[in-house]
């Protein structure tokens, strides 16, 4: 990877959020000349001090993705563009889904134009959803299940995977879609639960308050860290295979949301947890089960999830313990 990326142009919009700042991270460590760009719109999670330390090395532009003009200008001369800016709460988009719309649609596609004209050659890697499923007719779920989402948020995404595909099939951008399950590490906006509910469990396992589990507690979910998630999206950016592809990345280590909490418990060394009847709106958009099927892409790009999730909770955890005054 540092020979792929020593002094590649790298450019990550949503750079100041959760993922984006963990890839910016990667990329200067990986000696790339890496230029960021956030809109911080309230409650999407970017935060300056994500980049903190490392912000005099990393060029900072707080725009939004949707002024085509300032986009055209950024693009040029770019090798890579990590297109992870986007509105992302599946609460907020089925109460406010024309902002959703805006951002998750509107967005990619005036960041596609710009790419259209002013940088053909970058290579683009998008950042999916495995909400685009649904509720999974099986598990583990590959590429090839039908997509029906249940709410706003899957509906844009997928609209917005559609337009990357659109965009390599007509005019030949070299557009890659990630379908991410569950990401969580250090760095992810843990001030409520719209995002991410394990967001929000870690956030309260920190503070010593009860966690709370919708249902039974016995749906499954898989996770990764976000480290692995970095990987995945710096190894679809160098590999020309990935051209046109969509991957989905996954986890073997699919867990209850009861068994979840109780390893929360015990790494904590406390806390406790109880399960309250599902709130109507999100048992309405509720995907019961899920996991992904990741083969594909450790087929073409080698790529494999390698931080268990006893170790990526440990190291969240800690690192909460650490800069919790930046992220309450």
């Amino acid at each position: 990877m540092r020979e792929l990326y020593a002094q590649r142009r790298v450019l990550i919009t949503g750079g100041l959020g959760f993922i984006g700042s963990n890839l910016a991270h990667r990329l200067v460590e990986l000696g790339a000349e890496v230029t960021v760009v956030d809109a911080l719109i309230p409650g999407t999670g970017g935060c300056l001090f994500n980049v903190a330390d490392i912000q005099e090395r990393v060029r900072i532009h707080l725009l939004d993705i949707r002024d085509q003009a300032a986009m055209g200008e950024l693009v040029q001369g770019q090798e890579a563009l990590f297109h992870l800016a986007g509105q992302v709460s599946h609460l907020d988009s089925m109460r406010d889904p024309y902002t959703d719309l805006e951002i998750n649609c509107r967005g990619s596609l005036s960041l596609l134009e710009a790419c259209r004209q002013h940088n053909p050659a970058v290579r683009i890697v998008f950042a999916g959803t495995r909400q685009i499923y649904g509720r999974p007719r099986c598990l583990p779920v590959d590429e090839s299940h039908p997509p029906a989402p249940t709410d706003v948020n899957g509906v844009n995404k997928l609209a917005a995977e559609g337009y990357h595909l659109v965009y390599h099939q007509a005019y030949g951008l070299h557009t890659t879609i990630l379908r991410l399950t569950n990401t969580y590490g250090p760095r992810m906006r843990v001030q409520d639960s719209r995002q991410t509910f394990i967001g929000w469990w870690l956030r309260q396992i920190v503070e010593g308050q009860e966690l709370t589990i919708f249902g039974d507690g016995r749906q499954v979910r898989d996770f990764n860290f976000v480290d692995d998630v970095v990987d995945a999206l710096l190894r679809a950016a160098v590999n020309p295979v990935a051209d046109g592809q969509i991957y989905n990345l996954g986890s073997d280590e699919a867990i209850s949301l009861s068994d979840l909490a109780a390893l929360l418990v015990e790494i904590n060394g406390g806390g406790s947890y109880r399960h309250i009847p599902f709130p109507p709106d999100r048992r309405r958009i509720d995907i019961g089960d899920y996991q992904g099927n990741y083969d594909r892409i450790r087929a073409d790009l080698g790529w494999e999830p390698r931080v268990s999730l006893r170790k990526g909770l440990e190291r969240t955890i800690a690192y909460y313990r650490t800069y919790r005054e930046h992220y309450w």
